[in-house]
């Protein structure tokens, strides 16, 4: 996802603005601030805590005012957050940033169904209602692994070409006009796994990580122990959107801030839980002995994911490391309503 996991911030200028603001949050989810008779208040510190943490900025005031503000902290299509502005009356919701991949496009849609607004947007596939698939991507809930690789794409439908997609999963629906599906080699690759070098990758945010490891297992030897397990499976680490473990972990440093670096939500369980979770594990009477049950990364991952095992324990250094994946389901769908 573009920018932070946090929901929407709103910013106003004025009384005017301050109450759409609130209509908008009250609707839409988020915070609101106002910068009018705030003392002390800074658009600078304001934008660049709202561009870090938060997964979309609506500014309720002058389009100008929102690109001078978030100019400074603009980095690629793939970080950057949704920005829209909306004029205080409500008149036209524009987006400005990351339409496609940040959700712009459909947020300056929301603003606008909310307010009577016009939504104002400006990418081309969508001026030209043709197929976007970073639109695709994001509404797949997956991840883009090449950004620099869209610009193809989307200009080969914008020429009126057919573009191809291999998908390791069935997507269900009909392909959108200018898209057939490819049994091999194909313009958009989605999988969980490197295979089409040339192709525009992408990777659905469905692997849950499980993890053992020894008191006071460092930052560094997790990584590299992630690493090792990503080269030998050939696995797009963007694949993977949590980690899980047993709650005797819970307050390792190292295991910690190797979650906090990738932005995994850490989910830890007792060992009475991973007992009862069934499948075929790789059992250990040493960790059984040590912390009452027989394998934490396989089951731990199993439990979290709710769904299968996609790469049984893989030992080293005193890590373990295993992988499961979450149920998943791909249609064609590619932009809201």
């Amino acid at each position: 996802m573009s920018g932070g996991d946090e929901g929407i911030a709103f910013l106003s200028f004025s009384e005017q603005g301050a109450a759409l603001a609130e209509r908008l949050r009250e609707a839409l989810g988020g915070t609101t601030d106002c910068a009018h008779g705030a003392e002390g208040f800074s658009l600078t510190a304001w934008t660049r805590e709202a561009f870090a943490r938060r997964r979309a900025l609506v500014f309720v005031g002058a389009a100008g005012i929102a690109v001078r503000a978030v100019a400074p902290y603009l980095q690629s299509k793939a970080d950057d957050p949704a920005v829209v502005a909306v004029d205080e009356r409500g008149r036209f919701a524009v987006a400005l940033v990351s339409g496609h991949l940040g959700g712009a496009n459909d947020l300056a849609h929301a603003v606008a169904a909310v307010c009577g607004a016009v939504p104002v947007v400006t990418t081309a596939t969508d001026v030209n209602g043709r197929f976007a698939v970073d639109a695709w991507a994001r509404q797949q809930d997956c991840a883009v692994l090449q950004p620099w690789r869209i610009k193809k794409i989307s200009a080969k439908v914008l020429e009126g070409k057919t573009i191809s997609v291999h998908s390791e999963w069935l997507i269900s629906g009909t392909p959108p006009e200018q898209v057939r599906l490819a049994e091999d080699a194909a313009d958009v690759e989605v999988g969980l796994y490197q295979k089409n070098a040339e192709a525009l990758c992408l990777t659905p945010r469905i692997a849950v990580l499980g993890i053992g490891c020894r008191r006071g297992t460092s930052q560094e030897t997790l990584e590299k122990a992630f690493a090792a397990l990503c080269k030998k499976l050939h696995l797009w680490e963007a694949a993977v959107f949590q980690a899980a473990t047993i709650d005797c972990k819970a307050g390792e440093p190292g295991l910690s801030a190797f979650c906090a670096a990738h932005n995994w939500r850490l989910r830890v369980f007792p060992a009475e839980a991973l007992r009862q979770v069934e499948g075929d594990f790789t059992a250990s009477a040493f960790v059984e002995e040590t912390v009452g049950v027989d394998n934490v990364c396989e089951r731990s991952a199993v439990l979290a994911a709710g769904g299968p095992l996609l790469e049984k324990k893989n030992a080293g250094g005193g890590v373990t490391l295993a992988l499961a994946q979450r149920p998943y389901k791909m249609d064609w769908r590619w932009r809201d309503g």
